[in-house]
């Protein structure tokens, strides 16, 4: 009975916290429309912040603790509303996702800048470790009472403000109908406003008091992760009442330690099984939740994809390869690999392609499909031993078509979900992977095969060997990883101008009008997961091997997460945004982040700033998915926009490839190093569009713009002013001056702006 006794304290304890930040998400969500990816990131820094005011400043807890939950924590979530989340109401839900992705990414960054990592920090439990009282024999501590009572005052306090006060109709409004809720007298952005402080509050008390709770130090992945566990509390209340979330999170911590209780011994796999039991919940609950009805587009998305010809997606892809092959030539033998890396990312990005950038399906976690395919190789398609071992088309094909089978059965109960309840899914499958596939590295028997899943926790996988071609060497992996991106990415091109391919966007599009014209919306969706999952198996495969090894913590979801964040700036819908995406995680951090740290080495004076930059370009590119509401078809497609109308000024094209060449010319001749290429080339690319807007501008630019720059160089004559826009003050006297009529006093501004115009002076001072 005192066994019981104490594993129902804990479980209630751990339900609690769960309760708190699951309360504070459903909060944010019910008043916004958004559900807030972040909120586990914001408890993350929470605690961190706890421990610097307490430990690492020495403010006395309860200052400390009330400084974070009731100040710290609200202003975050008002800074948030104010300057991201007030303008994610109307857009599409990949939008929203990319949005509170990027939040979560930077403020991992931002944390593991500011505190780091290898310095293990540890929080102890208000009031202390020891302070306990003695409940029907069981030992309870004065921090789990706190946890217990704060949970169970929160559910009634909140079912009443919901319930029983204005404010919580008016909370509940917001997301109902605004305009209503304007008409009424009151301001829908400051309500949602008030809930953003409250919900963020709350994830600030529970990153607080979850940390003694679960043991351990503090780590900004696991942390964050863990709060990420509510995410099934949340959904088993469906995202809309607080006392079914609150049930379900008791459920999610009593079922947790009930089952590391009373599980038979030999069951070595039930502490992973715990670990994985709140995705198995948040997987369950998303595929017994009824789904809404299907509509027609709600929100009409302001992504304009482009679509290439085959035959123009062809020429590009020999382009690309002939370039990487000039690349291979050309740039220092020890960047290969980080090429070799990045081609690889690219390829798992290329995935995303058809599923979220023609179907608008989403899927957070393609590295865990590409784990399914590097264990499926490694077990079957290894020929060799030792130095000679290689891996060979039996494992790449075997590889990819278990991917894409684990993808049909992921995609088999998921089939009715969409937006926001797939990308749950997908999220909580790819837990599933990292905390019960990955975590299998000792040996066990499997259905009368004895074996490890992953043996050691890192697998060493050969190079691939394809024919004639060996990728042993990074030059000629670059050249034939880049050959498969460009077979693939024309290929996905083929597809999308297909009538398979316009179905699945009509899909996008409207699902109601799809379905009412007959389109099987279970086949379109089954068929492009599939592909998509055996795209990310191959990259999958090659990203192991061109490594050489593997370790579980490279299919950790922060990291598919960051993958799928900079596919979608760089634009999902097009191949080159796949690419933008896989080079910037493959080889672009490790990149930037080895330069700085080899400049710091040598540079002693200025190390602290040097590696301070490095954290700092981390912190801004996991913010890159901020920009994604105001660029919603990608920088990529914004670039090369900006590269089309040059095609009526070839000039500025010839200056541009000549500065090119020249830098090419200095690498060559050793002037600068390969990273001051790439810096310069980058600055060449950006800056051409721009040179050709202010060198050549009657060429470059549209009638509309070009009228209003023409308009900006002179003065337009009396009588043409106020036609193509109303007029200004100035323009209004200028008119009056000319009409002979008694000119209105301009202010002292708009008197120097009279005078740069060409108003004698005793006209703009006249009146």
């Amino acid at each position: 009975m005192e066994l019981f006794l104490t594993y129902t304290i804990v479980g209630l304890v751990l339900g609690s916290v769960y309760a708190i930040a699951a309360s504070g998400l459903v909060l944010t969500y019910t008043t916004s429309g958004v559900f807030n990816f972040a909120h586990g990131a914001q408890a993350m820094l929470a605690a961190f912040l706890y421990w610097q005011l307490s430990v690492g400043w020495g403010l006395p807890v309860p200052v400390a603790f009330l400084l974070v939950v009731l100040v710290l924590g609200p202003l975050v979530g008002v800074v948030l509303h104010r300057f991201l989340m007030h303008g994610l109401r109307d857009v599409a839900e990949v939008t929203k996702v990319i949005v509170t992705v990027a939040v979560l990414l930077g403020m991992v960054s931002l944390s593991q800048w500011v505190w780091d990592p290898t310095e293990p920090r540890k929080v102890e439990m208000l009031f202390g470790n020891s302070a306990s009282v003695e409940l029907f024999g069981v030992r309870v501590r004065y921090h789990e009472i706190i946890c217990l009572v704060a949970a169970a005052l929160l559910a009634i306090g909140l079912r009443l403000l919901f319930t029983r006060s204005r404010l919580g109709v008016t909370m509940r409004g917001v997301v109902d109908d605004p305009d209503l809720l304007r008409l009424n007298g009151h301001n829908p952005d400051r309500v949602a406003m008030a809930s953003w402080a409250l919900g963020s509050g709350l994830a600030a008390f529970a990153g607080v008091l979850v940390t003694p709770v679960a043991g351990g130090s503090l780590e900004a992945s696991m942390l964050t992760l863990l709060i990420i566990d509510t995410f099934a509390a949340a959904m088993f209340g469906r995202l809309q009442s607080i006392p079914r979330t609150f049930v379900g999170a008791l459920v999610l911590g009593l079922a947790s330690t009930y089952l590391l209780a009373y599980a038979p011994s030999s069951w070595d796999w039930a502490g992973n099984v715990k670990t994985a039991l709140p995705m198995i919940v948040l997987f369950l609950v998303l595929l017994v939740l009824p789904q809404d009805r299907l509509r027609g587009a709600q929100v009409r998305t302001r992504e304009r994809s482009r679509v290439p010809s085959v035959r123009q997606a062809l020429g590009w892809g020999v382009a690309f390869v002939a370039i990487v092959a000039l690349l291979t030539k050309v740039a220092d033998p020890l960047m290969h690999g980080s090429f070799v890396a990045g081609l690889a990312f690219a390829i798992i990005a290329l995935s995303l392609v058809p599923l979220t950038g023609y179907a608008g399906e989403i899927n957070l976690v393609p590295l865990s499909f590409g784990a399914v395919g590097v264990i499926v190789a490694y077990h079957v398609g290894i020929v060799g031993s030792g130095l000679a071992s290689r891996m060979g088309w039996v494992g790449l094909l075997a590889g990819t078509v278990a991917a894409a089978l684990v993808g049909g059965l992921v995609a088999l109960p998921a089939l009715r979900l969409r937006g926001l309840y797939l990308a749950l899914a997908t999220m909580a499958f790819g837990g599933l992977v990292s905390t019960l596939v990955l975590t299998e590295i000792h040996p066990r028997s499997w259905f009368g095969w004895e074996g490890a899943i992953f043996p050691t926790g890192t697998i060493m996988v050969p190079p691939v060997q394809l024919g004639p071609f060996d990728l042993d060497s990074d030059a000629t992996a670059m050249i034939v990883l880049a050959a498969i991106f460009a077979l693939l990415g024309t290929g996905i091109v083929a597809l999308r101008n297909t009538g398979y391919g316009r179905r699945l966007v009509a899909m996008k599009d409207s699902p109601a009008a799809s379905a009412m014209l007959g389109q099987s919306l279970v086949r379109l969706k089954l068929g492009v997961f599939m592909l998509s999952a055996a795209i990310a198996g191959l990259g999958g495969i090659l990203m192991a091997a061109s490594a050489g090894s593997v370790s579980t913590d490279a299919f950790m979801i922060t990291a598919s997460l960051a993958l799928v964040m900079l596919t979608v700036v760089g634009g999902v819908g097009y191949v080159s945004g796949a690419l933008f995406g896989g080079m910037m995680v493959g080889m672009g951090f490790a990149l930037v982040n080895g330069t700085f740290r080899d400049l710091a080495l040598t540079h002693d004076a200025w190390s602290p700033v040097l590696g301070s930059m490095g954290h700092l370009f981390a912190v801004l590119v996991a913010l890159m998915g901020i920009t994604v509401n105001q660029n919603p078809s990608g920088i990529v497609h914004q670039l090369c926009g900006g590269y089309r109308p040059l095609l009526r000024a070839r000039p500025v094209l010839y200056v541009g490839a000549g500065v090119a060449a020249l830098l090419v010319a200095l690498n060559l001749l050793g002037v600068i190093g390969d990273w001051w290429l790439a810096i310069a080339l980058f600055c060449v690319v950006a800056l051409t569009p721009v040179l050709g807007q202010v060198w050549m501008a009657e060429r470059v630019l549209p009638p509309e713009q070009l009228e209003a720059h023409a308009a900006r160089r002179r003065v337009l004559p009396v009588e043409r002013r106020g036609l193509d826009a109303p007029m200004t003050p100035e323009e209004r006297y200028d008119l009056d001056v000319a009409l002979g009529l008694p000119p209105r006093p301009l202010p002292s501004h708009d008197v120097e702006v009279a005078l740069a115009g060409g108003v004698p002076l005793k006209e703009a001072v006249r009146g």
